[in-house]
């Protein structure tokens, strides 16, 4: 929990402003009629605004974690990040909830992310018995959120201080766990320490067990870019690429800089231009790189199927 912020005196302070409200004969605050709206999630994920905060997730999150997604309509990162928290958050079914809170419509709670010096959306906070802890800048792919939220829980449950909804239901007495989920252990224990190498290890040996795992595939993929892009610089990177339009190494290398920072579709764009535009080993190390990029997506997300068409169009 290093960096948490205490809600204590926000909470408090907002109670003040009811009941100084209040004495002067105001009708309180409160939220729009019908109260938070619940979000593609259902009853996991929930719109808040300034004035429900407090109860949907300060007070909420004694008992259960809180993920706060602030983001705006105008913010095209924030609609690639959104729809993928959203989907885990249906998935976790209720040991975590999704808040999202749209900047623009709740300028108090705009102003306070500025204030923990949050600059950029999107941004999502975790918040955990009344600590608030900044979680995530940007947007990310799905497998590296996921990743992220796992790590961040287990971090939470290692504390002690992850509430009883968030723990799950542990595997019946006396049961030995199977040699894969001993294998994922180790591979998520090799990340946590930024053994990224250990990590690509554990997944290889998932693979070889299973080459259809499609979990084990996708940590492959992400561990693989992380340790591509391990040694670029990423700004010169991407100004190397535009300085050499022909060299497809280059262009291999931005697509990876694209990925990590969430913009897939520039990554796929730019490889599927590299595809047209060369020939030979270039064009196929741009084909082999590109479909190595989508193993990093889950298969049915559109931009995969999209970014596909093109590539057999441009191939054929």
């Amino acid at each position: 929990m290093h960096g948490a912020i205490d809600l204590g005196a926000r909470q408090a302070a907002t109670r003040k402003q009811q009941e100084r409200r209040a004495q002067a004969g105001a009708a309180p605050a409160g939220p729009p009629a019908g109260g938070a709206d619940a979000g593609a999630g259902g009853q996991y994920v929930i719109d808040v605004t300034d004035q429900t905060f407090n109860t949907e997730v300060v007070e909420r999150s004694q008992t259960v974690p809180v993920l706060v997604d602030f983001w705006a309509d105008w913010c095209g990162p924030c609609k690639q990040l959104g729809p993928i928290l959203e989907k885990l958050a249906t998935e976790a079914a209720g040991k975590w909830i999704l808040a999202k809170v749209d900047i623009d419509a709740n300028p108090q709670l705009g102003a306070y992310m500025q204030q923990m010096g949050v600059r950029g959306i999107p941004f999502v906070a975790a918040v955990v018995a009344g600590q608030l802890l900044p979680f995530l800048n940007g947007a990310a792919p799905e497998p590296q959120v996921r990743q992220a939220i796992d790590q961040l829980f287990e971090a939470l449950r290692q504390e002690g201080i992850l509430p009883e909804a968030a723990e799950g239901e542990a595997a019946p007495a006396g049961e030995a766990p199977s040699p894969a989920d001993s294998v994922y252990a180790a591979a998520e224990d090799a990340l946590q320490r930024g053994d990224l190498d250990g990590a690509k290890a554990a997944f290889e040996q998932i693979l070889a067990r299973d080459p259809r795992d499609g979990q084990a595939k996708q940590g492959l993929s992400l561990v693989e870019l992380s340790l591509r892009v391990r040694g670029l610089d990423p700004e010169r990177a991407v100004q190397e690429a535009a300085d050499k339009p022909g060299d497809v190494q280059a262009q291999i290398h931005a697509a990876d800089v694209e990925m990590v920072s969430g913009r897939i579709e520039d990554a796929f764009g730019r490889l599927l231009t590299a595809v047209r535009g060369s020939a030979g080993d270039d064009r196929d190390a741009a084909r082999t790189h590109l479909l190595s990029l989508f193993e990093l997506l889950p298969p049915d997300d559109p931009r995969v199927g999209k970014a596909r068409r093109s590539l057999q169009a441009a191939l054929f």
